[in-house]
Parts: structure tokens; sequence; C-alpha cells
């Protein structure tokens, strides 16, 4: 652990707080906060804080948890060759290389793609969802390829729940959605603030899918935190100010680990 976690984070932090460089620097020198100073000054910066939170709620928060947990609901009432067949398409999208997934959605939403394909057969306007709607692009795409992480936690936590206390919820007469709110999501929530909490780490760090499908364009409409540290550490080659934005992001998701903990301790 020190060796391959705690050591090379030590190092990322020291060098936060250097101006070290890739080339056209002999040696580093101390800079103090000015990385972090700088970057907080940076539009460019704040527009990727703004993007990574919209696509980390888009893709997170609200699209995989919940059409996971739609899925695990859904599937808990199917036939078992209906199971296995929804099982088996949704998880092959996860274990798909992010890479491969990329370039799936690039050719789904590029503007000779299949959505406007499907789209000019129906008759309906087509448009570059790529470059019309870049964040709500990879958003889709994030929750196309992640979902099946929150199905199975679903799956396994709705499985536990014991099936007396369903029926006699039914026998009192609480329809679907009572029973899922005062029966369901109570009994689940430990599951549920666990899942959140590791899809929310996860999204915040995605980059191969977004750098195949974007780039991070058009312009930065679409430019995250972990595609602007990669600009600035390794196109621009300032090595120190991008371990700075690493370690920013690094913090926000403390942020939401701290949120979702507290969930996990508040008593139902």
């Amino acid at each position: 652990m020190g060796l391959f976690l705690a050591g090379p984070i030590g190092y990322c932090v020291y060098l936060a707080f250097t101006d070290l460089q890739l080339t056209g620097q002999a040696h580093s020198s101390f800079v103090g906060f000015d990385n972090f100073t700088s970057a907080f000054q940076d539009d460019a910066f704040l527009n990727a804080v703004r993007l990574t939170l919209v696509f980390t709620f888009l893709s997170s928060v609200v699209g995989q948890n919940v059409l996971g947990l739609a899925l695990a609901a859904l599937m808990k009432r199917a036939s078992k060759p209906v199971r296995t067949v929804t099982g088996a398409v949704v998880v092959t999208a996860w274990v798909l290389p992010e890479v491969v997934a990329g370039f799936l959605l690039y050719a789904f939403f590029r503007r000779e793609g299949t959505l406007n394909a499907i789209l000019d057969w129906l008759g309906l306007p087509s448009q570059n969802w790529l470059y019309t709607l870049p964040i709500l692009a990879v958003s889709f795409a994030n929750v196309w390829r992640g979902t099946a992480f929150s199905m199975l936690v679903y799956s396994a936590a709705l499985d536990e729940i014991p099936t007396e206390i369903t029926e006699s919820a039914e026998v009192d007469g609480a329809n679907g959605p009572r029973r899922l709110w005062h029966i369901t999501l109570p009994m689940i929530r430990r599951s549920i603030g666990t899942n959140l909490m590791l899809n929310t780490l996860q999204t915040l760090s995605v980059f191969g899918l977004i750098w195949v499908m974007t780039r991070g364009g058009p312009g930065n409409r679409s430019q995250t935190l972990p595609l602007y540290m990669y600009e600035q550490a390794f196109q621009k080659s300032m090595i120190g100010y991008g371990t700075a934005v690493a370690l920013l992001l690094l913090v926000v998701g403390s942020l939401f680990s701290v949120v979702y903990m507290r969930l996990l301790r508040t008593e139902a």
C-alpha cells in the first residue's frame, strides 16, 4: 500500500506545489498555492468543474442509479429467459473496454450515425448530436455502459427483501408505488448509498469514453476535469499545474464520499 498507493499520492501532492514542466525546463521550483490560485481564476477550469458535475449527476446519480433499479425490479418479475437475455445484453455493454464503447457510441451519435438514420426513417429531424448536445451524448454513453453494475447491485439487494413483508403490504392494499416508497427503498437504502458512492467515484474519473467521442469538444463543451487535467499536464506540458487539478478532482470525489457515508450511517 505504501509503495503503490501512498507513495505516488504523496509525490503528486509535492508536484502540485511546483512549476514542473515536461519540456523547456531544467529544474522545477516550489510555487506554493500558485497552481491552485491559477486554476480558480481560469474560466476553462471552472467550466470543466461545472461540466464534471453535470456529467456525474446525469449519468451516475440519475441515469445509472435509476435505470439500474428499474431494470432490477423488472427482471425480478420477468421470466427466466427474459432475465437471461436482458442480463446478457446489459452486462455486455459493461464489460466492453472503455475505448471500444466510446467508438460504438461515437458511431451511434455522429452526423451520419445510427441515431440519425433511425430519425430519418421515422421522418423526424436529425442533427449532429456530438456538436449540438455533446455533454448529453457522453452522459448517455456512460449510462449505457455503466448501468449493469447498478442493476447487479440492486438485483442482489431486492433478493434480500423478505417476500412476507411485500405480501403483507399487498394484502393491506398497498399499490406498487407505495410499496416501492415505504418498503423497497428503505430496506435497500444501504445498497443505494454504496452504489451511488462507487458509481460517482468511477464517473468522476471517466476519460477514455469522452476522449474517443468528443475529445472534450466542440471547443470545451464536453471537457470534464480529467480531460482538462490531461490537456494541461501532457498537451501543454504543465505537469505541476495538471497535478494540482488532479488533487482538486480528488477533493471533489472526497466530498461526494463524505455525503454518501453520512447517508449510509443515517438510520432509515
